[in-house]
């Protein structure tokens, strides 16, 4: 599949071609990605290995810098200066805040899977995010027509033995060159829903990948989402 997809791809340059071929693979390698991370930080959330502190926590990744309060960084062994792979967060939402003792029971209680966000910070391994990848990967692996999807957003599911699974691409229908996309395992009923249903990734900084993971039920308020979670990376960047 990937040599198809280089030899059906003359527009693109040789070196663009190979680091989208290889993230792909990477990305597809991580498919059980949407479905198996929902249970997974399901586990990490009620271990319970949050700090309340706020202070100040300077991050490099890559040529980027990051200032991040400890508070909004989920893992203990990720709360230092210096430089890291990757840092993942837990934001509180809609708020985009970090842990404290007032509203601890909402990331402890795991039932409540729409008040919590989670992103990962690392750097980019392609040139493109995840809206650039829809014309020249995933829309050669779709199964038919667009369907609706929620939040008015078009449903598009994949060919069986695509690699995806389960996973469907919801795009902004009326999208620009680059249109809003989201990739996600919608849960049969709401009570299903979980923290991680839904993933979608962006660029920032000078090579920074922002990949960030939300509950399925958070797709009617998807344009609030991203553009909040914009904000936030765009605002902790000390570059």
């Amino acid at each position: 599949m990937a040599q198809d997809m280089i030899d059906s791809a003359p527009i693109l340059s040789a070196g663009l071609v190979r680091k989208a071929v290889i993230g792909a693979i990477v990305l597809g390698s991580l498919t059980v990605g949407v479905s198996y991370a929902g249970k997974w930080y399901g586990k990490r959330i009620a271990v319970g290995e949050y700090s309340a502190s706020t202070t100040a926590i300077d991050i490099t990744i890559g040529p980027d810098r990051l200032k991040l309060p400890e508070n909004a960084i989920r893992f203990p062994e990720q709360r230092f200066s210096g430089k890291q792979e990757q840092v993942n967060l837990a934001l509180q939402w809609p708020e985009m805040k970090g842990y404290d003792s007032s509203s601890a029971k909402r990331f402890f209680d795991i039932s409540n899977a729409s008040s919590l966000i989670f992103l990962q910070m690392s750097q980019s391994i392609m040139t493109r995010d995840m809206s650039g990848r829809v014309a020249p990967i995933y829309s050669r692996l779709f199964d038919g027509a667009a369907e609706q999807g929620p939040g008015g957003l078009s449903l598009h599911r994949f060919r069986q033995g695509s690699g995806y699974g389960d996973e469907v691409l919801l795009t902004d229908p009326n999208g620009g060159a680059e249109p809003y996309a989201v990739r996600c395992v919608l849960p049969a009923t709401p009570t299903q829903s979980t923290g991680a249903d839904c993933q979608r990734d962006f660029l920032a900084g000078s090579d920074l990948s922002v990949q960030y993971r939300f509950s399925a039920s958070l797709l009617k308020d998807w344009k609030t989402l991203d553009a909040a979670v914009r904000t936030y990376a765009t605002a902790h960047l000390a570059n």
